[in-house]
Formats: C-alpha cells, sequence, structure tokens
C-alpha cells in the first residue's frame, strides 16, 4: 500500500522552510511513490479540512529559493491552548481531540513537523497520544538543543550581519553610536556572532545582563583612543543586571508568547543623558526572517527533509532529524527540547569576543 505522510510548518516563518517541504516531498514521491498531504497554517490546518491538501512534484518545482514556507505558519496555532473568542473575550481551550481524529480520518502513516521548540513540544504531546511524529528542527534562533545548527538560522545572521557592515559606514562619517537591535528571544546567538563578523564594538546578550555604566564607560574609552564612533549590537533578550526584559506585548490574551522588543530604544535612553554623541537606533526585526535562504541553509533544509522521509520508513517516530558535524543523524525530540539551546557565558565564543577587544556589557 502507499504511504501517506503529511508535513506542517509551525512557528515563525525563516529561510529554508520551502527547501525542507521539498525535500520531503521529493524523496518520498520520487524514491518511494507515497503520498504526501501538505497541512497550511501549521496545526490550525488540522481544523480546516480544505486545508489539507496534496503536495506532488509540480507544487515543490521552483520553491527552492523562496522565503517563507508555501504552506503558510502561524505562532498560535497550539490544539492544547487555542485560542477563541467567546463573547468578546479570548479563552483558551483544547482542540487537540478533533486534531486527532483529523490526522486519523487522513489515515496518516506520519506527520513531518517543522518547527521550534515550541512547535517540537507540541508534537511530542501529539506523539503520546499516538500520533507518529517526526521533527525537523526550524528557528533563526539557534536555541535548539542536540543540533549543531538549526536551518534559517544562517540566513538571519548574513542579514544582520550585512546591516552592521552598513551602519558602520554611517556610525563612522557622524560621530555616532549606533545600536543595532536583532532577533534571538532568549537566546543571544544572532547577536554574538554578527557581532563577531561585523565588528561590533559593544554585544549584549540575553546570557550576560549588561552593566550600563560599563558600556558608557567602554565608548568613552574608544573616544579618548581616536575612536569617535561606536557600534552596538543589542539581543531583543538582552536586560540590565537587575532589571527586566523589554516586552512589547506580554503572554496571554490574543499573544500565547510574550513578544520582545524595545531594548534598543531603552538602550538609546540609558546612554543618551550622559554620552556627548548622536545615538540612532535600527531595528532588523522581520527582515532577519525575509528573503532567500543562504546557500547553508537551502542545503541544510533539504537534507533535513529527506532525513525526515528516512526516519519514517524505518519506523523512528519521535525522533528529530539534526545535524552533528557535517553528518545528518536524529534524536529524540524530547531530548532536544528539554529546555533552550543558550550561550555560555564562560564559553569559547565569548571569550574570544572578549579577546578581538569586544565590550559584552560586564
Amino acid at each position: 500500500m502507499t504511504k501517506r505522510i503529511a508535513i506542517l510548518t509551525g512557528g515563525g516563518d525563516c529561510p529554508g522552510l520551502n527547501a525542507v517541504i521539498r525535500g520531503v516531498v521529493k524523496a518520498a514521491v520520487i524514491g518511494r511513490g507515497w503520498e504526501v498531504i501538505g497541512i497550511e497554517d501549521g496545526f490550525d490546518g488540522f481544523l480546516h479540512p480544505e486545508k489539507c491538501r496534496v503536495l506532488g512534484l509540480d507544487d515543490v518545482r521552483g520553491i527552492l529559493p523562496r522565503g517563507g514556507t508555501i504552506l503558510g505558519t502561524t505562532n498560535r496555532g497550539n490544539p492544547f491552548c487555542f485560542p477563541i473568542m467567546r463573547e468578546g473575550k479570548v479563552e483558551l481551550v483544547d482542540v487537540s481531540d478533533e486534531v486527532i481524529s483529523r490526522i486519523e480520518r487522513l489515515g496518516l502513516s506520519a506527520l513531518v513537523v517543522v518547527g521550534g521548540d515550541g512547535s517540537l513540544k507540541i508534537a511530542l504531546e501529539l506523539m503520546r497520544r499516538g500520533v507518529p511524529i517526526v521533527g525537523v528542527p526550524k528557528t533563526i534562533d539557534n536555541d535548539l538543543l542536540e543540533t549543531d545548527v538549526t536551518f534559517g538560522y544562517n540566513t538571519a545572521l548574513e542579514t544582520a550581519t550585512e546591516a552592521l557592515d552598513k551602519l558602520h559606514s554611517t556610525a563612522e562619517s557622524h560621530h555616532r553610536v549606533m545600536v543595532l537591535e536583532v532577533m534571538g528571544r532568549y537566546a543571544g546567538w544572532i547577536a554574538l556572532e554578527s557581532g563577531i563578523a561585523g565588528g561590533a564594538d559593544v554585544i549584549l546578550i540575553p546570557e550576560i545582563p549588561y552593566d550600563i555604566d560599563k558600556v558608557r564607560a567602554a565608548i568613552v574609552e574608544r573616544g579618548r583612543r581616536g575612536r569617535r564612533f561606536s557600534v552596538i549590537v543589542a539581543a531583543e533578550g538582552a536586560f540590565p543586571r537587575g532589571g527586566d526584559r523589554v516586552v512589547q506585548e506580554p503572554a496571554g490574551g490574543k499573544s500565547v508568547v510574550e513578544r520582545l522588543g524595545g531594548v534598543g530604544e531603552q538602550l538609546s535612553r540609558e546612554l543618551g543623558g550622559v554620552l556627548e554623541m548622536d545615538i540612532r537606533v535600527t531595528v532588523l526585526g522581520h527582515l532577519q526572517r525575509g528573503g532567500s535562504p543562504s546557500t547553508f541553509d537551502r542545503c541544510l533544509g533539504s537534507r533535513f527533509g529527506v532525513k525526515a522521509v528516512e526516519l519514517i520508513e524505518i519506523g523512528a517516530f519521535g525522533q528529530m532529524a539534526c545535524l552533528k558535524g557535517r553528518h545528518i543523524t536524529s534524536v529524540p525530540i524530547e531530548d532536544a527540547v528539554r529546555s533552550l539551546n543558550l550561550i555560555d557565558p564562560a564559553g569559547e565564543m565569548v571569550r574570544h569576543a572578549e579577546a578581538l577587544g569586544i565590550m559584552l556589557g560586564r
């Protein structure tokens, strides 16, 4: 009998999602003759029959260089905590039984869940309810355990580094302090690696609460040495020692998870009252999620897609494709989501950044 499998993309979008979809479809159809069903808009798609459609080879032709996902996604689609409107108020209800029933009616042999920490935790709960699931790690934040890197991260990193290259010239021309706020949520990987690659003077990450007085002192010292400008990279989750993260929208209500952002403006206010320099803030925001994926992310996403099909073929459910060194292998989803992959404040990359003269707020 022909296997019927499904694939969905959950959580925030990122470059390389289409490469995974294409990899799954081609590996399933060409080598095995399986049928692939695309589930639109993450787990929400199971609640609407019209959002479940067959994906053939023609459907994935030409999508490799495209950003985003042809299936659509949402970061609010948790079937165990689903928001609905009742009497003008948002209530969170459990619709997982309906999702599982739909999966059974579709006759799926397996479901490929492409997502980050949140989506894979949902996948894990569905698997415990009997749904055969294989995971693929996706996030620009690079905060998933048990894989050397997630696809999407490399492209976001290139976007941030390119922005730093451009900010350097205008910072130097106008003798300004330029603050670049980047994504990453509670992990500082984008800020740290782009800051090193882009020659930042100060890098602020969530893993190292910053001392604003030391940041000021570092900028003043640069001025004494004739460096009349400074470039600061701040992760959106960075926060001052003894203080809190800047939150645009708290968890609850319409937002299931808190939405970070605004640390760049906070830094501008904190530094502006003391430094005799203009301070400008650039927030990259969703530019980091968009655009054509890098060569690395296209290749990694494609390989993850093929690996997901291989895992289904051998019945290795509950596993997540991952990169270890140069090899694609797999690990239990449960291990990948037990905590976040965060930067070690005493680790090699932090030490190397400081050895390069970069100030990390401490």
